[in-house]
């Protein structure tokens, strides 16, 4: 098995970068739609269950269903492949680790995301679209501490 994730690791790298940037674009494209949920319907008073409420969640089911979900699931399996792929890892450097929590809370944020779609979709959602800009920050910062940790190597 080593001999293949050796054999293969551009390739596995390859797509793991491509796979965190199609979950990325979703981290970043989601809490916007709510925050479009929640403030364009209230703006506009448009009601529960609307063709334009609908809209909504539609967008946001497609965009969780169909691409984050499958573009996370992709960047841990090939992640996990180079955590395993022989002599790209050095555990005793704090880089691994820093970048170990980081992939975490990205993903508690796209667990969260998921729990948000929800309860916005069943209409027990009071967050306002000011909490959802602040929690669209999230991303971005596990995003920096992941790049400096792979790029720099501290």
């Amino acid at each position: 098995m080593t001999d293949f994730l050796s054999n293969w690791y551009p390739w596995v790298k390859a797509l793991h970068v491509m796979s965190i940037i199609a979950w990325m674009a979703g981290l970043f494209y989601l809490p916007r739609l709510f925050v479009y949920h929640v403030e364009g319907l209230q703006k506009r008073g448009v009601e529960r269950g609307s063709e334009m409420e609908l809209l909504f969640r539609h967008q946001e089911r497609l965009l969780l269903k169909a691409i984050m979900n499958p573009a996370m699931i992709a960047s841990w399996l090939f992640g996990l492949m180079l955590v395993f792929t022989p002599g790209i890892v050095d555990w005793s450097s704090v880089w691994p680790w820093t970048k170990a929590v980081s992939v975490l809370g990205m993903t508690w944020f796209h667990m969260w995301c998921a729990k948000e779609r929800k309860a916005l979709a069943e209409g027990r959602s009071a967050r306002t679209g000011r909490h959802y800009r602040m929690m669209n920050e999230l991303p971005t910062l596990f995003m920096v501490v992941i790049v400096a940790s792979v790029i720099v190597k501290f």
